[in-house]
């Protein structure tokens, strides 16, 4: 078995001591100890590695989160759609979401309801032509002109105005009824001005005014525009009805409050709507929508445009600017439970590309523009443990956004186009094996004595004393 022997013994008394050699092995304790503790403390920290893969996510459908303010478009108007490469294409999406009014100063002033399908209103059927009414019984509403508009308004503390385009077929419907209405106001000798502003011949007059569709119905009072614009029923039993509310609701008629009253209606009736009528002064053309689409996993796109069922939209005076107060894709990360926290503190910053758009503005500063917002979305894997408590799923996306110029013919739409990348990035906690550790330490202990072990007798044999 001694031939075998791998650590054969030198006797001792073979053997000399040297003060280099002391030197060398004070050397060489000195550097073991130093890398021995390098290696335990790398040994015991774990740092935060990345990786590309495909992404193995078998979902049919993503979630898209959105909370998004439009500063120039009553939520009336507001449409939400959404198009895809699968051929998806759902208009005024309803479901999961909801539109609020917002006050001048941003805060919610009124809820609007749920992004639901717009209510049709009723037109009045007549058996004459609006040309017939105008032959036979003349001209009943006031016809408005940029030279008249303002003097005329000065005339009638009170007055209803029908803005339109004679293009538009629901302007067309109106005609007939409006000019109905306005014979009505005169027969009961209601202190109303019915007129009437064709914004085809008086396009700059109706930009000035901030005619967003037509047709416009507006109530003046004063001389100034009373909010909100009339968006109930066409018929001549409604618009009368309206104007009798307005009137009523004024302090100036109280001849007309006295009507309520003998109508049966109480003092807290009237109060009530005269808080409305005071309130409705104040109101702001800004909706703010909010929720959640459920998306395929293909490229597509949602936007936001304004179209209404029973107007014709104003191109020239849609302007789209937008403030993204939100956007994030997949389920929506509470970072503030105890989990997150502690997932999201060992992620790098880098790695935390969740919701980048959020509070950004998206100006523009003329009309037939928008902004088009191109988004490429890519899951990302955080694990950070071994254990299902310390992994978790998000999407990091990327965004580019630039102006987009449309004809004066169309309506632009604030576009969010989606694409997800085929590859996912996996963030993950990486320590070192423990055989590993071993392997380095005896690399160490190994390197450094043999090393030295070199060096002595390299300097052993320069500096010995030459015999004589």
């Amino acid at each position: 078995m001694s031939n075998v022997d791998f650590y054969r013994r030198v006797p001792k008394d073979l053997t000399e001591a040297t003060t280099l050699g002391a030197a060398m092995s004070l050397v060489a304790l000195s550097i073991m100890g130093i890398l021995f503790f390098s290696e335990t403390m790398a040994f015991a920290r774990t740092k935060i590695a990345t990786s590309i893969t495909l992404d193995e996510n078998t979902q049919p459908q993503l979630r898209l989160n959105f909370n998004i303010t439009m500063l120039d478009i009553h939520c009336d108007y507001v449409s939400v759609d959404v198009w895809d490469a699968l051929g998806t294409n759902r208009q005024n999406v309803t479901k999961n979401v909801e539109k609020w009014q917002l006050s001048e100063d941003g805060n919610t002033r009124l809820f609007s309801g749920r992004n639901r399908e717009q209510r049709e209103v009723r037109h009045e059927e007549h058996d004459r032509t609006l040309e017939e009414m105008h032959e036979e019984d003349g001209v009943q509403a006031f016809e408005l002109k940029k030279d008249n508009f303002k003097g005329w308004l000065e005339e009638h503390e009170m007055a209803f105005v029908d803005m339109y385009a004679p293009w538009c077929v629901w302007c067309q419907r109106l005609g007939p009824t409006w000019e109905k209405f306005a014979q009505e106001v005169k027969t009961l000798k209601m202190p109303v001005g019915v007129g009437k502003l064709d914004c085809m011949q008086e396009a700059d007059l109706c930009r000035d005014e901030k005619v967003m569709a037509f047709p416009t119905l507006r109530w003046y009072d004063n001389g100034k525009a009373v909010a909100p614009e009339y968006k109930m029923d066409r018929t001549v039993t409604a618009l009368v009805g309206f104007a009798k509310r307005k009137l009523e609701m004024n302090d100036k008629f109280k001849d007309w409050e006295k009507g309520a009253v003998d109508r049966g209606e109480s003092d807290a009736d009237i109060e009530k709507k005269r808080k409305l009528f005071s309130q409705s002064r104040t109101e702001h053309p800004s909706c703010q929508v909010s929720g959640h689409l459920m998306v395929n996993r293909v490229p597509g796109n949602f936007h936001i445009e304004a179209k209404s069922k029973n107007h014709n939209l104003n191109s020239a005076m849609t302007n789209l600017t937008h403030v993204v107060n939100h956007m994030s894709f997949g389920e929506p990360l509470d970072q503030q439970s105890r989990r997150a926290k502690r997932i999201l503190k060992q992620v790098p910053e880098e790695h935390q590309q969740f919701n980048p758009m959020d509070n950004s503005m998206y100006l523009t500063k003329e009309f037939h523009q928008a902004y088009h917002h191109y988004i490429k979305v890519v899951s990302t894997h955080l694990n950070v443990g071994s254990t299902v408590a310390n992994q978790m799923l998000t999407y990091q996306f990327l965004e580019q956004s630039q102006v987009v110029y449309y004809e004066e013919s169309n309506v632009p739409e604030a576009r969010f186009s989606y694409d997800l990348s085929p590859m996912s990035v996996v963030v993950e906690k990486e320590g070192r094996k423990w055989y590993d550790y071993l392997t380095s330490l005896c690399a160490i202990i190994g390197g450094t004595f043999t090393t030295l072990g070199l060096i002595d007798a390299v300097l052993y044999k320069v500096f010995k004393p030459k015999k004589l």
